[in-house]
């Protein structure tokens, strides 16, 4: 099966190869993630973020779902010392950074669940597979065309964090300024939602951000900083690289 829709604001594809694995499955991850979309989207007005952000919602009417979220932002915003902050003053509340990847594992274990025991799931570039090997290609920071490195997944996820989608989107909380230091991190985990949530908070964190990222339990680091300089935890494999150790 392979199937690919546009949710969240970015492609979502679906591929599974286990043979008579039913369609209605991959309806209900889809309908999942569009749900996730309506309920934790802060540009929509209706959305439960927005109205919470608004004053509308007090802390006793979240949902579960909502509730765990916002206790995930609030655990990266102290391990990292505030650089890591879905409350920035002047700005809306947006917990994106962690919805994202939290929302696909849930959309993965739905699969897992549904019977699928070796699939691909890929939202946006960030990916949760199980039943590999497989091979993910990570983006060159600088060129569209190329990739800086392959690496082998088997079971778990990779994300990377970035400037070459949406520019200096990632804010370091601190500062309340584009984050620095970083071409772009990736974060290899045994979950979307660590690796997504890990990802952003160390690019968020700029160089120190690598050390950081590294030391989190079962994460595994590839990163190309703002000179140029690539940067890659022992535990990270690869099958190929395009980048030196060396300013390019």
């Amino acid at each position: 099966m392979r199937r690919v829709e546009h949710v969240m604001g970015f492609p979502v594809s679906l591929r599974v190869d286990d043979e008579g694995f039913p369609e209605s499955a991959a309806d209900d991850l889809f309908a999942w993630l569009r749900e996730v979309d309506a309920r934790f989207s802060p540009f929509r007005k209706d959305s439960e973020v927005s109205r919470l952000d608004r004053g509308d919602l007090g802390p006793g009417g979240l949902s579960p779902e909502l509730t765990e979220i916002l206790d995930l932002c609030e655990r990266y915003r102290i391990a990292t010392g505030g650089a890591f902050d879905v409350r920035l003053p002047g700005r809306r509340l947006d917990p994106c950074a962690v919805v994202k990847g939290w929302s696909v594992q849930q959309g993965a274990d739905l699969l897992t669940a549904a019977g699928a025991r070796r699939f691909c799931l890929n939202a946006g570039g960030d990916v949760v597979a199980a039943g590999g090997p497989w091979r993910v290609g990570v983006r060159h920071p600088e060129h569209v065309d190329r990739l800086c490195t392959v690496l082998p997944l088997t079971d778990g996820a990779v994300a990377t964090s970035a400037r070459y989608e949406r520019g200096d989107h990632i804010l370091d909380g601190r500062t309340g300024r584009p984050a620095t230091g970083l071409l772009s991190l990736t974060v290899v985990a045994p979950t979307l939602t660590e690796a997504d949530a890990v990802a952003t908070a160390a690019f968020a964190l700029g160089r120190e951000g690598i050390d950081w990222a590294a030391a989190r339990p079962g994460c595994e680091v590839f990163a190309v900083d703002a000179d140029r300089r690539v940067v890659r935890t022992s535990g990270f494999r690869t099958t190929g690289t395009a980048l030196s150790r060396t300013p390019a």
